[in-house]
């Protein structure tokens, strides 16, 4: 048996080995750089139930979430009046349009349907009955995270750490 060609070959493979493990590490530091709340943890306590969110790279407030148990990225959007969900996905979670409205953008006026979301759900956070919107104008598939939500619960900001507070009923 020719040692030299069995070490190279096994060279070769701890190369190759050596480079899927390091996408894999980077791959989730991109991941995590771009969504560090791709898992939000809940802290239950006696009368309320806390997540705490980062900012990622860009300063913004993205977490992962669900609408009516299904699994989707929330922006947090203080400026934005309803939840927003652009129209592809809400067609796959089988949102209903409702009725055509406008609504005024950065961008400027755009049509948009009610909707209403059943559950809406943040680390332990559960939200019944959400007033949204459908968004054909969004490219995206994250969803807007607007007061329709957000100013049912408290929310309070302090460094890169925002925090979301639902009270026990």
């Amino acid at each position: 048996m020719d040692t030299k060609k069995t070490g190279t070959g096994m060279i070769f493979a701890a190369c190759i080995l050596g480079m899927f493990f390091l996408t894999l590490f980077f791959s989730n530091v991109e991941k995590d750089q771009h969504n560090p709340n791709r898992d939000p943890k809940s802290h239950i306590m006696q009368n309320a139930v806390e997540v705490k969110l980062k900012k990622n790279r860009q300063g913004h407030y993205l977490v992962a979430g669900a609408i009516n148990h299904r699994p989707v990225e929330f922006l947090l959007d203080t400026g934005a009046t309803d939840v927003v969900v652009p129209a592809g996905l809400a067609d796959d979670l089988q949102l209903n349009r409702g009725r055509r409205g406008s609504a005024m953008t950065a961008n400027g006026s755009i049509t948009v349907f009610e909707t209403n979301i059943d559950v809406l759900t943040i680390g332990e956070i559960n939200l019944y009955n959400v007033r949204a919107s459908i968004n054909p104008s969004m490219p995206s598939r994250g969803v807007l995270l607007g007061m329709s939500a957000l100013g049912r619960i408290e929310f309070a900001h302090e460094g890169d750490t925002l925090t979301l507070r639902q009270k026990s009923l």
